[in-house]
């Protein structure tokens, strides 16, 4: 089922997406990855939809990624008496780490490595920002913090310290859990939530290895300090807007997009844009204006791909967002200004013979007119290249990897299909031009571009490009 766009949809399963028949309709409506969220569900529920993902695979021919979005250290205040309270604005309110339910005055905050980094003068927002709190006091035991607004807090809402790097692991027990059984099921790629510096990349590549690809959700401001590294670290990035729009002013959070967008762009690691691209069509048939221009803007600014969260999960017209998000993919990337915002961002190749060949790649096959550029990979390695150059010409990446024909289902352009090992050059050029006429990228006479690294099979070693004419 060859995808007449470039840019991916990322659908979230969940309890609307639940069965064979959501899951294939959502499937050929355009998703492109299936996203699991373990921040819910048991791991059978996620082991039930795999099986599902899987068949329809099978069926469609097509590889399709799976996306495991770890939880991660998220932190919550305690409980109170009465189940909830209402704060007013100047009033001083206590956390501290008392185990008793709270009240007006005080609740417990179970995160004791908190109390030696957060300091007077630091923001604490509540609730996903519905209350601030002012801290002016901090003895490691207690944190004294005047109310900013008026607001009711409720038993166990969420922390966010958008002015400090936590002293907190990358992976609770809990992700440690969920990632060896996320792994154990098949994942192709492991999303790791709220990053905040390299390192934390560095440990959960300890543990996956090459099993998956590693995707950094960026949520927190302090991990924009070591944005390049974090990015080098990582096989791709999601722009996790929840949080990072909750820690963020709202109004920083479109340039800070973008400048996540540069960064990824530059470095060739594919991004994905996430949250609240579509709400309102959790309850809601249609979109708002608002949000499909937020879509078209992703995709204007040349993301990978974009996500649906509780639109495909939980809301009441999964398939409708679906299809609303490749209907806007689709026009924005017929509009001619697409292709010149794209080119205008283009960034220069690095000096190595990868980023030289697939450079060289994008101008033959624009120079020859082909209708398809061919990427023969083992490892991913010469299809990502060629995808950070945004070629005019659609991507048909072939590999002998079923592992690596998945994982490329998230990036930009890549049109992954699956072939016997080649040995020579002469069996490379026979099966690009017969997969691109199997898969209807090109017809009898049209030219295209291929590019292989030689010896065939050894990843890393992108070296050869080859112009051909496909017969039938």
């Amino acid at each position: 089922m060859r995808r007449h766009r470039q840019a991916k949809i990322v659908a979230t399963l969940g309890p609307s997406s639940n069965d064979r028949q959501t899951i294939q309709a959502l499937f050929e409506a355009g998703a492109d990855v299936f996203r699991f969220n373990f921040s819910h569900g048991s791991h059978a529920d996620h082991m039930a939809r795999y099986r599902i993902v899987r068949a329809v695979e099978r069926e469609s021919g097509r590889p399709i990624a799976v996306l495991a979005d770890l939880q991660g250290p998220k932190l919550r205040i305690g409980q109170f008496e009465q189940g909830k309270v209402t704060l007013n604005k100047g009033q001083d309110f206590t956390l501290d780490r008392d185990t008793r339910p709270g009240d007006k005055q005080r609740v417990c905050l179970p995160h004791p490595e908190l109390f030696d980094v957060i300091t007077a003068g630091q923001a604490l927002l509540l609730d996903d920002g519905k209350v601030r709190l002012q801290v002016e006091y901090s003895d490691g035991q207690r944190i004294r913090t005047r109310v900013m607004n008026d607001g009711v807090l409720s038993d166990r809402k969420g922390v966010n310290v958008p002015d400090a790097v936590l002293p907190i692991p990358a992976l609770t027990d809990k992700d440690k859990r969920d990632l060896d059984f996320a792994l154990d099921m098949g994942a192709d790629w492991i999303a790791l939530s709220f990053v905040q510096r390299p390192e934390d990349v560095h440990e959960a590549r300890a543990i996956i290895g090459t099993r998956a690809g590693v995707l950094s959700k960026l949520e927190k401001p302090a991990a924009l300090d070591r944005l390049d590294a974090i990015v080098q670290a990582s096989d791709a990035i999601m722009v996790a807007r929840g949080d990072l729009g909750v820690e963020l002013p709202p109004e920083r959070v479109p340039g800070t997009q973008k400048k996540i967008l540069r960064t990824c762009r530059q470095h060739g690691r594919p991004i994905v844009i996430a949250t609240q691209m579509l709400e309102s069509m959790i309850s809601s048939p249609v979109p708002t204006r608002a949000e499909v221009s937020d879509v078209a803007g992703a995709i204007y600014d040349g993301s990978d791909a974009v996500m649906l969260s509780a639109e495909s999960a939980n809301g009441a017209y999964p398939l409708q967002a679906v299809a609303m998000m490749d209907r806007v993919i689709a026009e924005v990337e017929r509009d001619p200004l697409y292709r010149n915002l794209l080119d205008a961002q283009n960034e220069a190749p690095q000096a190595n013979r990868a980023d030289a060949i697939c450079s060289a790649l994008r101008d033959v096959a624009g120079i020859v007119g082909a209708t398809t550029t061919v990427t023969y990979t083992s490892s991913g390695h010469t299809s990502l290249r060629a995808a950070r150059e945004r070629p005019m010409a659609p991507i048909l990446s072939i590999t002998p990897q079923l592992a690596t024909a998945r994982r490329l289902a998230l990036v930009w352009g890549v049109h992954s299909t699956i072939s016997e090992q080649i040995h020579n050059e002469q069996e490379m050029v026979s099966a690009a031009c017969q997969t691109a006429l199997k898969e209807g990228f090109a017809k009898a006479g049209d030219q295209i571009a291929i590019t292989a690294g030689m010896p065939f099979g050894q990843p890393g070693s992108t070296n050869l490009l080859r112009l051909a004419e496909v017969w039938a």
